[in-house]
């Protein structure tokens, strides 16, 4: 049983070493990359609509009415990022049943790396909507005694996003090892059930905390958007 993939050694050639972290998340960007090439190769507007237009829509719907729900609009121009996060972090959580995947968000680093995105989108469309100079203020406020504060929230909120991710991740594996070893025959079932469950449940908190962030930070109020 392996704690993180990162552990898990592939293939070395000197100093290089490709990881089981490496090799997955690039498989995870292939699939989801050959998924939308195949999806959107044959869009139609009307008629009868193919399962896999249906689904790309549903996610897409929903992903939109969340971000417009917590008043970033238009929902089109954070749904590229917001939704990369949310179907990298789904896909690679649901194909954890699959026997022989190592889930990359079971891997600190990988969890830490999307965390690091996110730290970075908040300040780029604060700045991006509201200027350098007002989006520098909210560190200021109520008081400019609060700038050490306000700058240590920052990093330990993105912090406990890549902490929260990767314990969850990890603790479901490793109770679902320790079960497969107690009883083989039906708790896996269970486990393997549950731990698809809370799988979408991780990826839709990453996704809508990575997106509350951001509305933080480009103050969105509900009448002021456009």
């Amino acid at each position: 049983m392996h704690i993180s993939p990162d552990s898990i050694l592939i293939w070395q050639w000197q100093a290089f070493q490709l990881n089981a972290t490496l090799l997955f998340t690039w498989l995870n960007m292939l699939l989801l990359t050959a998924g939308a090439a195949t999806v959107t190769r044959r869009l139609v507007h009307g008629g009868q609509l193919g399962r896999g237009q249906n689904l790309l829509e549903v996610l897409v719907g929903g992903i939109t009415g969340e971000l417009e729900a917590l008043g970033l609009k238009p929902a089109s121009e954070f749904l590229p990022f917001i939704g990369t996060l949310f179907l990298f972090v789904l896909i690679s959580n649901l194909l954890s049943v699959v026997p022989g995947y190592q889930a990359p968000t079971g891997s600190l680093s990988t969890t830490t790396a999307l965390a690091a995105c996110v730290l970075v989108a908040v300040p780029w469309w604060g700045i991006r909507r509201q200027g350098v100079r007002n989006y520098l203020k909210l560190y200021l406020q109520p008081t400019p005694l609060m700038l050490p504060f306000n700058l240590f929230g920052e990093l330990s909120r993105t912090l406990a996003l890549a902490v929260r991710l990767f314990g969850n991740i990890m603790s479901g594996s490793m109770i679902a090892a320790i079960l497969l070893t107690v009883a083989p025959l039906f708790f896996p079932v269970v486990m393997n059930l549950l731990g698809l469950l809370i799988g979408v449940i991780q990826a839709y908190i990453f996704a809508i905390l990575a997106a509350v962030y951001i509305a933080a930070a480009v103050q969105v109020q509900g009448g002021n958007t456009g």
